[in-house]
């Protein structure tokens, strides 16, 4: 993994399974099905709800700094642990829960390459005892909203004709479909795509087994065929933030980008946005 941007933000199931017992790691699993950690999970991982713990019960945004604070301490993460992040779906919780920790601050972070069906299929052990680890003092900072987009920005981007990336399936960026299948309460009134965005779903960047691709894969996707070149600011967006988080991830990381942000309010937010202008077709304005 020493081919990519930033190693150390990728670990592998080997090495985690080395290092489960160093002291200051915490592992945190992260699922878009949550009865999945209750089923088995990564011994000694805390499981971190990306809806009931992450994202504030009224208002659409994330939880507070002093909210954030709490659940840390918890969850018994200290300010200074290693988190090594895993879950289902090839990361995408995994990846969004990063994203949304590293906006309170966090540096020492990690996602487990593979996530959770790699430790699985490799036949590593599991548990399903949920640890109690001694409350923390955790203190955050922040939230630094410089990974994040918000729809004003967007539209400002779109605009100054800036590289917008719709990591959606292609019915989704053609207008074909509202919603992706079988999440029919994330979809919007309208459908397509947002102009300027180009189509590059989110799962091109992972092998079968749910790995990442190669740095030369990963360059031969972004940069040849989507033209990036790394220098000018990426957005990527999808339906509620999760997808896009990932593709976030990777540019970021595995790639080196300088300057990636991250629209969580995707096309449920713009789709259904008053004035905000759709593309429809595989044309990318």
């Amino acid at each position: 993994m020493s081919e990519y941007a930033h190693p150390g933000m990728i670990v592998s199931t080997q090495w985690l399974a080395d290092h489960l017992d160093d002291p200051g790691l915490r592992v945190i699993e992260s699922d878009e099905d949550i009865t999945l950690y209750h089923s088995g999970h990564i011994p000694g991982a805390v499981m971190v709800d990306w809806q009931s713990e992450l994202q504030d019960p009224v208002v659409r945004d994330y939880v507070n700094k002093e909210n954030f604070e709490k659940l840390m301490r918890a969850k018994g993460i200290g300010r200074n642990d290693t988190l090594v992040f895993y879950g289902d779906n090839s990361n995408w919780w995994a990846c969004y829960a990063l994203w949304a920790f590293k906006m309170f601050g966090h540096e020492n972070m990690k996602i487990l390459n593979g996530g959770r069906r790699k430790w699985i299929d490799e036949g590593r052990p599991t548990s399903t005892d949920e640890p109690a680890y001694p409350a923390t003092d955790y203190e955050a900072t922040g939230p630094d909203y410089t990974w994040r987009a918000f729809a004003d920005e967007v539209r400002e981007y779109v605009e100054a004709d800036g590289q917008l990336v719709d990591v959606r399936s292609p019915g989704e960026y053609t207008g074909e479909l509202l919603h992706m299948p079988k999440y029919p309460q994330e979809g919007a009134l309208r459908a397509g795509h947002i102009p300027g965005g180009r189509s590059c779903p989110w799962s091109r960047a992972c092998n079968e087994d749910g790995t990442f691709k190669s740095a030369e894969e990963l360059k031969a996707l972004y940069e040849g065929e989507l033209g990036f070149d790394g220098k000018q600011e990426v957005i990527a967006y999808c339906r509620i933030g999760e997808r896009s988080s990932h593709t976030w991830f990777v540019l970021s990381y595995l790639l080196g980008y300088g300057n990636v942000r991250n629209y969580d309010g995707s096309w449920t937010e713009w789709g259904n946005r008053v004035g905000a202008p759709i593309v429809k077709g595989d044309q990318i304005r």
